[in-house]
């Protein structure tokens, strides 16, 4: 039987991909024992079990690098996570440990490597994580979603297997005509979707809302569907409540992503490496508005990553206010422009990647 540790976390872009690996084990050695370990306090130790999955939590905590007096504590939960690692390890005893990035897979991983356990890497970022870069000399696979990351790991150690996207957007029928109007909207207007994450993102906010009250939107020959967020939910419908554009919905959340992604001619998003690996496998054109504020700026780097091959168009947060807008406006009143990004983001495309992933651990174990 089949025992894997999964360890990661701390953001969405990890947990996802941990979840989908977890999956692919589970359908295709339906009696193996997997066991998470995460970060206390963050929030994979609720994502984790919600989806049928045991986790531990360490209480490992990342370094302050603007305050370097407050690491002290820092250090201590570092030790402490190393020990509780140790005896994870010990007691689980793993066939495979697998990091997927964030606080907790640095102890881990590296207690597996030292207790002679195979370490597979999952990297889903164009430039790699810290945690990652410190486990890589001593981990049997790294799996990877772009081209070129020699620069950081060890080239004979690299698989390009692409980052797991959620199975359920595939799962739908409708033709983008049809996916228009069940949401609302009339099918033979084209429709951007501007989506900022189940937070929102304050940018893509502030200017939607200054495109909203200049008048713009009302002037627009096209139609805009905004996930705005619920931290921002309020403020954003307040706007629109004012303004009353009839071709623009605002929402703080949109439930059936499938069906908003199908309806979209063009999206505007933010350039978390998830996102953009389901708008490749959908070849979907897109403007990827990077945000600042993630670790080694590696938003940027994956937006710049799409952006050297023709497959998206960026716009970086601090221009946003003053061109996110005029670019919407050229992108989706352009048919060849969308038809050539569409072409070009589908070439990047990864499918299967859980598989892969699972494949890579199984040559690992030597099965």
């Amino acid at each position: 039987m089949l025992r894997i540790l999964i360890s990661g976390g701390g953001t969405g872009g990890h947990i996802f991909p941990a979840l989908s690996i977890a999956d692919c084990f589970r359908r295709r050695f339906p009696d193996c024992e997997i066991l998470f370990v995460g970060a206390d306090n963050r929030m994979e130790m609720e994502r984790v079990p919600a989806a049928g999955y045991d986790i531990v939590g360490l209480p490992v905590a990342g370094f302050d690098r603007k305050h370097l007096w407050r690491n002290f504590s820092v250090l201590v939960k570092l030790w402490k996570s190393m020990r509780m690692a140790r005896k994870i390890v010990r007691e689980f005893r793993p066939d495979i440990a697998i990091g997927v990035g964030g606080y907790a897979s640095g102890p881990t991983l590296k207690a597996a490597q030292r207790a002679g356990v195979p370490t597979l890497l999952q990297e889903q970022n164009s430039y790699p994580g810290v945690t990652n870069k410190m486990l890589a000399a001593g981990a049997g696979a790294i799996c990877v979603a772009y081209p070129g990351l020699e620069r950081f790991f060890p080239a004979d150690k690299i698989v390009m297997t692409g980052n797991p996207v959620r199975k359920s957007l595939f799962d739908i029928t409708e033709t983008p005509a049809e996916a228009k109007r069940a949401m609302g909207f009339d099918p033979e207007k084209p429709l951007v979707l501007v989506v900022g994450g189940s937070l929102g993102a304050h940018t893509l906010n502030e200017a939607m809302i200054e495109a909203v009250q200049s008048g713009k939107v009302v002037k627009a020959d096209f139609q805009l569907m905004w996930q705005c967020g619920k931290r921002e939910a309020a403020m954003c419908e307040g706007v629109v409540d004012i303004a009353k554009p009839k071709n623009l919905k605002v929402s703080a959340f949109i439930s059936d992503m499938a069906r908003a992604y199908r309806a979209a001619d063009l999206v505007v998003a933010r350039a978390g490496a998830g996102t953009i690996s389901e708008l490749e496998l959908l070849g979907k054109p897109v403007i990827l508005v990077p945000s600042p504020n993630v670790a080694e700026d590696h938003q940027r780097h994956n937006a710049l990553a799409l952006t050297e091959r023709g497959a998206a168009i960026m716009v970086l947060d601090k221009d946003a206010s003053k061109d996110l807008w005029d670019q919407i406006e050229i992108v989706i009143s352009n048919p060849e422009t969308l038809r050539l990004l569409s072409e070009n983001i589908l070439k990047l495309a990864l499918p299967d990647s859980d598989d892969k992933i699972v494949d890579a651990a199984l040559r690992l174990m030597g099965r």
